[in-house]
């Protein structure tokens, strides 16, 4: 059994040579680590989250490192969309894997502006909704109340007619099964489980807060054990029944972290904070899996998708 056939899937209807795929935010625009290693050895990329307008973000300290991961307050830094489609967008066949466009925004015109754009653009396969945003409107986060993120979606979900629609989910909602069966029910393809933890750092020599925001977004290990409950919850709740993937996302850097998410119902696993410890590290979660899936005596990881016993 060759590893290509044991871990070639599909998500969508797209057909993706394996299950790992690189994270909004940690692989810049999308070919960025072709220096570190030829992408066409992963399943995807999913690029910097696009807003209408260029954004600088936050000022410094804008990352850093944690005991167990790291924080980061960006701000969504990116070069906006008309710069993004002219100046940074590869086309799938340079990257050589699937690549995923990430939509960002602060109004659900924002949105809607952003998800045209790719939805027409043939160098992107998907696009995925950042909506850890505040609505300008009411100042309500899309991704923390059901009726926020089914306007939004009610909103999108028309003008993205091409393409697999994915919604990525906050952990910071106080249920996120009701936010993906919200999101589900307007009109999601699939789900990213999840995004990073709201979290802060204080340095107590100066008592000062250490990042410039003073709140950031918490990934890397110590969330992971966190999102493998909140995927399993969130599929066997939810995703299983109306047949949604789900890409599991949070603090992946060895292959049994990645199978982890793919007993608990991920269909794809996202890496992100592992690539700023080693950017290779995709390639090693890749190998393994294809030894686990052989060793569990299955064809192909597909199989495993859920397969916890209860």
């Amino acid at each position: 059994m060759h590893a290509s056939t044991a871990l070639s899937l599909n998500f969508c209807g797209l057909s993706l040579a394996n299950p790992v795929a690189l994270a909004a935010g940690t692989a810049g625009y999308g070919p960025e680590l072709n220096d570190a290693f030829d992408l066409s050895r992963i399943g995807a990329v999913v690029a910097k989250s696009i807003t209408c307008e260029p954004r600088e973000g936050n000022a410094p300290m804008r990352i850093i490192d944690s005991s167990a991961g790291m924080l980061n307050a960006i701000g969504l830094t990116n070069v906006g969309l008309a710069v993004f489609q002219a100046q940074k967008l590869t086309s799938r066949a340079e990257i050589g894997c699937k690549l995923f466009g990430s939509v960002a925004g602060h109004s659900v015109q924002e949105y809607a502006t952003v998800a045209q754009a790719f939805d027409i653009n043939s160098s992107i396969d998907a696009i995925e909704l950042n909506v850890s945003c505040p609505n300008t409107s009411d100042g309500l986060q899309f991704a923390e109340h059901p009726d926020a993120l089914r306007s939004l979606l009610h909103e999108v979900r028309p003008v993205v007619t091409h393409k697999p629609l994915i919604v990525k989910l906050s952990p910071n909602a106080p249920d996120i099964v009701k936010m993906a069966d919200a999101a589900i029910d307007a009109g999601a393809d699939a789900l990213t489980v999840a995004n990073t933890f709201t979290a802060m750092a204080i340095d107590v020599q100066t008592r000062s807060f250490r990042l410039s925001n003073k709140r950031g977004g918490y990934s890397g290990a110590g969330i992971h054990p966190i999102i493998v409950r909140m995927i399993y919850d969130v599929y066997s709740k939810v995703a299983r029944d109306a047949k949604k993937p789900i890409i599991g996302l949070g603090g992946v850097s060895r292959w049994e972290d990645a199978a982890e998410f793919i007993l608990a119902g991920a269909t794809l696993v996202g890496m992100g904070t592992a690539l700023y410890i080693d950017p290779r590290s995709p390639l090693r979660v890749v190998d393994g899996l294809a030894r686990w899936t052989k060793a569990q005596g299955c064809s192909n990881i597909q199989e495993l998708i859920g397969k916890v016993k209860d």
